[in-house]
């Protein structure tokens, strides 16, 4: 076993303190009982600390990352869950399929994305990771390896899909992918200058496109407040134009010493980003990882927000109560003073996941990140978490790092009917958290 780790980080850049590491296989050839607590770690790309376990082992799961079946035919494939996306896309797009959600990175593992249920631009067409999801193979830390799906082990199944990893070691994953024509994307570009317009224009948009996501300025105030830009799109029919050559990826060098992100240079990035959007009402063709996958071109992207990373925030509020709690929440953001650099506004549908703990409810969903400054950001998280909550909605437990139990409870209040599940000898930091477990 490895020396203690402590320089094991999530994406918000919280430290994994006092953390052993161990591999998969390693793991599981270990005479039971283990010694725990054991959490499984993907990619390091969960911002808050889900995916840490202060004080005791994690699973470095990365090693597991062969690609085991692809059914051209079909589209079914079976990888271990160590795979990250980027190397699923690289295999499967060019055999006509997509894998029919997709989070915003293409730098996370698939079994990171089953266990945090990712979602994607297209919830309101196809939900969450999760309901593609056909069977997948779970360690647990009694010696048992079981094969989960709708039909077999379906209470681990259920479970394990937005289950932060607590449910067992998931070693593989079979997924249905979608078919599409052609590796671009048919996108229109809508400038919007109030709430009511994005909501008027992502109702609309929800009927006739896959993908819908707006960007907000949210240091925009007075007459402008509210404003943004609105990105809808569906995958392009087949042409015999070749595909563009993807751009040269960049990589953010070193971690400053203070953030970058402030109020004076995020005002002039959003000036220049608002500007830079087409106003053209003509849809056009763009490669498919610039529409989804925008910040993977700038590795490391995460370092600007300085030695003390990054909290984001991201809720779900229902349709009936999401335009005034927006528009609070905003509110709240532009008079604290604290400056979100990626603020992003979209509507979840009404289409059920299979998990137990799934994050999106239908309505809307904001998200807000913020280079962490201490109190001060806390004290505005605490405020959102209270909105949402007021407007009966819930923060999301993939991307925290700083929820009360209280928050949690009113979150997910059947969590108790979830723990019920929890392997044993699987915790994370998040967890005892949130729970005390």
């Amino acid at each position: 076993m490895s020396p203690p780790s402590p320089d094991i980080r999530s994406w918000g850049g919280l430290t994994a303190h006092g953390s052993d590491r161990v591999s998969p296989q390693a793991w599981m050839a270990e005479p039971a009982p283990q010694q725990g607590p054991v959490l499984a770690y993907g990619n390091g790309r969960s911002y808050g600390d889900s995916c840490l376990n202060d004080g005791g082992r994690l699973i470095l799961g990365r090693s597991l990352d062969r690609i085991l079946a692809f059914d051209r035919e079909s589209g079914l494939v079976t990888c271990e869950a160590g795979v990250l996306l980027d190397d699923l896309l690289a295999l499967v797009v060019p055999a006509g399929w997509f894998p029919p959600v997709t989070p915003g990175t293409c730098f996370v593992t698939i079994g990171g994305a089953l266990a945090n249920d990712v979602h994607g631009k297209n919830h309101h067409r196809a939900g969450t990771f999760g309901r593609h999801v056909r069977a997948f193979e779970l360690a647990r830390s009694d010696g048992q390896v079981l094969t989960c799906a709708r039909d077999m082990n379906s209470d681990l199944f259920a479970a394990t899909i937005g289950g932060m990893g607590l449910t067992g070691l998931i070693t593989q994953v079979t997924l249905q992918l979608m078919p599409v024509a052609y590796a671009q994307m048919l996108q229109e570009t809508i400038h919007f200058d109030s709430l009511d317009r994005f909501f008027a224009i992502a109702a609309q948009s929800d009927a006739t496109h896959d993908y819908t996501v707006a960007w907000i300025d949210a240091l925009a105030s007075g007459a402008n407040f509210g404003r943004g830009v609105f990105f809808r799109a569906n995958h392009a029919p087949a042409t015999d134009q070749p595909p563009s050559r993807p751009r040269r990826n960049l990589s953010f060098p070193f971690t400053p010493p203070v953030p970058l992100i402030n109020g004076l240079t995020l005002r002039a990035f959003n000036h220049l980003y608002r500007a830079m959007q087409s106003r053209s009402p003509e849809p056009r063709r763009i490669a498919y990882r610039p529409f989804f996958y925008p910040l993977d071109r700038i590795r490391n992207w995460n370092r600007a927000y300085g030695p003390h990373g990054l909290r984001q925030f991201q809720c779900a509020i229902p349709m009936a109560h999401a335009r005034v709690a927006v528009e609070d929440m905003l509110r709240r953001t532009l008079a604290s003073g604290e400056t979100s650099f990626l603020t992003v506004l979209k509507l979840f549908g009404d289409v059920p996941s299979p998990g137990m703990m799934s994050f999106p409810l239908a309505g809307a969903t904001l998200t807000l990140d913020f280079p962490y400054r201490g109190p001060r950001t806390d004290t505005l998280l605490a405020e959102l978490d209270a909105i949402t909550l007021a407007a009966g909605g819930r923060v999301n437990p993939y991307k925290d790092a700083r929820m009360s139990p209280a928050t949690f409870e009113a979150s997910f209040p059947h969590w108790r009917n979830f723990a019920a599940h929890i392997d044993p000898g699987f915790s994370s930091s998040f967890w005892r958290r949130v729970t005390g477990g």
